[in-house]
């Protein structure tokens, strides 16, 4: 085998490729004819199946679902999943998140490691492994979804219409190998509110892009009686000042704006970030019994969820020996004058069922009147140990590092679950920092050929 040698040389077609396709900004949007998921995440699909065509292998793009790029001959066909849709920037970059910009060997923008740099590398592992000229009887195919940070409807409709992989992997996740993946579960809880009468009226509050990203800003316009002004607004300065939370404070005429800033993170790592909707939430809460004030969705988000990202006030802070503890992250709130409405993501322990988590949410919130929808349900993962597809990377992956280290369970959701043999392997290594749905994503340049190197053996491994 000479992929290392090969993928050194063309190494600068590698990096172009990977700062090309970083510059398509693929956030999901409004869908058109053809493009279900909007013209940015077509864009991508389009430059990825354009570039395998140049490479010389088979591509197609499955009705604007999703897409995917082949070659090799012979019955068994080896996936390997990853995608091309990306969760909008947010705030607080000090690079542009679609420039694809070059800063002390990495690559930066949003979708550079989550996983846009990954396809890259898997790609020209293929085109390794082609060029070779190694003679297998299987079939190999990069497969190039387009919603897999939000609902999964291009794996699902994937799966109605085209061949299932006999054995697969997922370069979106970290090394060595995850043989565990939580359960995922978004929620909705929402209630109509009386705030009519109030001396304190909820205009708005907003906060968060997605389910499954913390939130790093929540802003909140109240209207306030104008006898209660100096010391409502004199009440929130002293708990702002007293809490330390990063909420600026702005009165205009008879109104209150409140902007809470927080840290973004992946909700499957929540306690990485900072939440600005729970940090809003609990300034809000506080400040208003101090003076004896209550709003009933604020009181249940105070009493239910407040700075928690376990569930435990939920009363699911369930834990195994296999995933364990579950999260829970608020990643959108929308409170009117007559209506809260939160949207949750929860992602719980492989040992157990959605069923559990709904009863005891549904048990805590009815006593505040809330109502509770679920909206998706990715049910969990898990491959023993000694799975014999776990065995084979495994084995890749050490004699390419030399790392003893041992597979693990992660609480994030990657397309191995979509398919019975699969399992995600890479692409972020040990001790690299996870840059997923944050600021300043980037993906090091040497990362991703030695990922690009990985793949080309497991690819290799696979066909045997």
């Amino acid at each position: 085998m000479h992929f290392d040698h090969y993928l050194d040389d063309i190494l600068p077609e590698i990096i172009k490729s990977t700062q090309q396709l970083v510059q398509i900004p693929s956030v999901k949007s409004d869908p058109l004819p053809n493009k279900p998921f909007g013209e940015g995440v077509n864009n991508a699909l389009t430059y990825m199946l354009g570039l395998g065509q140049k490479m010389g292998f088979k591509t197609k793009n499955v009705d604007g679902y999703i897409g995917y790029i082949e070659f090799g001959t012979g019955k068994e066909l080896v996936g390997i999943l990853a995608h091309l849709d990306v969760v909008p920037p947010g705030t607080g970059w000090t690079r542009l998140p679609f420039g694809g910009e070059i800063v002390d060997g990495k690559i930066y923008g949003r979708g550079s490691i989550d996983d846009k740099g990954p396809a890259v590398a898997a790609l020209y592992a293929m085109k390794a492994v082609k060029d070779s000229g190694i003679k297998f009887d299987k079939r190999i195919r990069l497969i190039l979804g387009l919603d897999e940070e939000s609902n999964w409807q291009c794996i699902k409709h994937y799966k109605k219409v085209e061949e299932i992989p006999t054995v697969a992997f997922v370069p979106d996740a970290r090394y060595p190998v995850i043989h565990a993946e939580k359960g995922i579960l978004d929620y909705k809880f929402y209630q109509t509110v009386d705030n009519e009468q109030t001396p304190v009226k909820i205009i708005c509050i907003q906060g968060g892009t997605r389910p499954n990203v913390v939130p790093d800003f929540c802003e909140a316009v109240i209207e306030i009686n104008l006898q209660l002004m100096n010391s409502i607004y004199e009440t929130l300065q002293h708990y702002i000042k007293n809490s330390k939370f990063n909420i600026e404070l702005e009165q205009a005429e008879n109104k209150i704006i409140l902007k809470a800033y927080g840290k973004s993170s992946h909700a499957s790592t929540p306690e990485k970030g900072v939440n600005a909707v729970s940090l809003l939430m609990t300034t809000l809460y506080n400040s208003l019994q101090s003076i004896n004030i209550n709003h009933a969705f604020i009181t249940f988000y105070r009493h239910c969820i407040a700075l928690e990202n376990n569930g435990k006030s939920l009363g699911i802070a369930f834990s195994d020996h296999v995933s364990g503890e579950l999260t829970f992250n608020v990643g959108l709130i929308n409170v009117t004058p007559n209506q809260g409405e939160i949207i949750a993501n929860i992602r719980y322990p492989v040992t157990f069922s959605a069923k559990e988590i709904y009863i005891n949410v549904y048990d805590t919130v009815k006593k505040y009147d809330i109502n509770v929808e679920e909206l998706d349900h990715i049910p969990s993962k898990f491959l023993p140990k000694n799975h014999p597809l776990v065995q084979k990377l495994m084995a890749v992956y050490k004699e390419y590092t030399g790392d003893p280290i041992e597979p693990f369970a992660i609480g994030g959701g990657t397309y191995a679950r979509a398919i019975e043999n699969a399992v995600a392997f890479g692409a972020v290594f040990p001790g690299q920092i996870k840059l997923a749905h944050e600021k300043d994503e980037y993906i090091e340049i040497d990362a991703l050929i030695k990922n690009s190197k990985i793949f080309a053996r497991a690819i290799y491994e696979l066909t045997k």
